[in-house]
Formats: C-alpha cells, sequence, structure tokens
C-alpha cells in the first residue's frame, strides 16, 4: 500500500504523465482536509482511493476537478488534459421522464453502442431505474466519453457482486490511454481493478 504523502511514478512507456500531483494540501472554504500530498496518474492507469469514511476522498477529486481549494502544493495537468467526473451520488430526480437513451443522448453518446447489459434500459424511464442500474448506465456514459481522465466517485454504490464485475469490465475495456481516479470504500474491487491503490491519509494541523 502506497501513502500518498511519498508516492512518485513515471509516465507509463516513457509517456507524460497525465496529471501530477505535488505536496497538495486541499479542503473546502477555510479548513483544510487532506493532504499534503504527491503523486502523478500515466495514461491507461486506474489509480484506486482508499480510506476510512470521511477521511477526504472525495475532496481530493473535488481538488483535481477545481471545486474544492488548494492550500498548498500544486495540481499539474498535461496542457489539452479532458476530463469527466462522476459524482458520488449521480442527480436522479423522484419523477424523471428522461430514457436511459435520452441520457446518452445528452451525454452526446447516440452513436455509441452501450454494452448488452445495458440495452434493454435504454427504453426505460430513469426514474423506474433500480439504483444499481441507473449507476452503471452513468458510469459507462462517463467512461465512454472519451475525457483523458476520469474521476469516479465511489461507482459501486447500489451495486450487487454481478454489476461490480460488469464495472471492472467497462473499466478494462477503456481505449486510447484514458486514465481513472477512483474512489471506493471496497479494498478488494479497487485491488482487483487498479494498478495501484492509494491510501488517503487525514490533514492534521
Amino acid at each position: 500500500m502506497n501513502r500518498m504523502g511519498s508516492l512518485s511514478v513515471t509516465g507509463m512507456m516513457g509517456e507524460a504523465p497525465l496529471l501530477r500531483v505535488e505536496g497538495l494540501v486541499a479542503g473546502h472554504r477555510t479548513a483544510p482536509v487532506i493532504g499534503p500530498m504527491t503523486f502523478t496518474l500515466s495514461p491507461g492507469e486506474v489509480i484506486g482511493l482508499w480510506g476510512a469514511n470521511g477521511v477526504g476522498k472525495s475532496t481530493l477529486l473535488n481538488a483535481i476537478a477545481g471545486t474544492a481549494r488548494p492550500f498548498a502544493g500544486t495540481i499539474r495537468r498535461r496542457p489539452g488534459l479532458t476530463l469527466a467526473y462522476q459524482e458520488q451520488r449521480p442527480a436522479r430526480l423522484p419523477l424523471m421522464p428522461m430514457t436511459g437513451r435520452d441520457l446518452l443522448r445528452a451525454a452526446g453518446l447516440a452513436a455509441t453502442p452501450p454494452p448488452a447489459r445495458l440495452r434493454p434500459w435504454l427504453g426505460q424511464r430513469l426514474d423506474t431505474l433500480s439504483g444499481g442500474e441507473f449507476q452503471l448506465l452513468n458510469v459507462w456514459a462517463t467512461l465512454a466519453s472519451g475525457m483523458d481522465l476520469v474521476l469516479l466517485d465511489e461507482p459501486t454504490n447500489n451495486l450487487d457482486p454481478d454489476a461490480e464485475a460488469l464495472l471492472g469490465e467497462f473499466l478494462a475495456a477503456r481505449r486510447g490511454g484514458q486514465a481513472v481516479l477512483l474512489v471506493s470504500h471496497e479494498r478488494d474491487f479497487l485491488d482487483a481493478v487498479c494498478q495501484r491503490v492509494l491510501e488517503v491519509v487525514a490533514w492534521k494541523a
């Protein structure tokens, strides 16, 4: 297990890293939550972030996405880097008359056929899907976006073991050097799908 304050790796196959985090302390408003942290993320990598509840895993993703405050250190993104971020609980209204097909169309994926397991849901209203079905559809859309870097916050929420296995297949099927930074409280899942798992530790004054 790598502690985030000491990790540093070079790009895969000599490529420049997509992301380089150095001495980062981040949080919200007036208080740091996490850090200092140093690590790099290379094209094609899937890196897991693991730690106790409330330690700041989501804050790290938010800092990388630009919605949390950096108090110290740097986040260097490769020039032109594109990024997609799925939050821990994808928004779904109690009454949501759009279908799965509408969701993919809105994500710019109308011409991209989803895996066979997802196709029966395309004609269903989103408010009739189970939590796990809605989660899988959103995760696949995020990965299929073609972004260089995908941030996934607790994508195993609401998933049974079969659905988690399907999520693992989605991650393995990425193309074009897409990298993923993945938060989960399920260590076994992280060990199964990630090249590296980093333990996140909270900031201490």
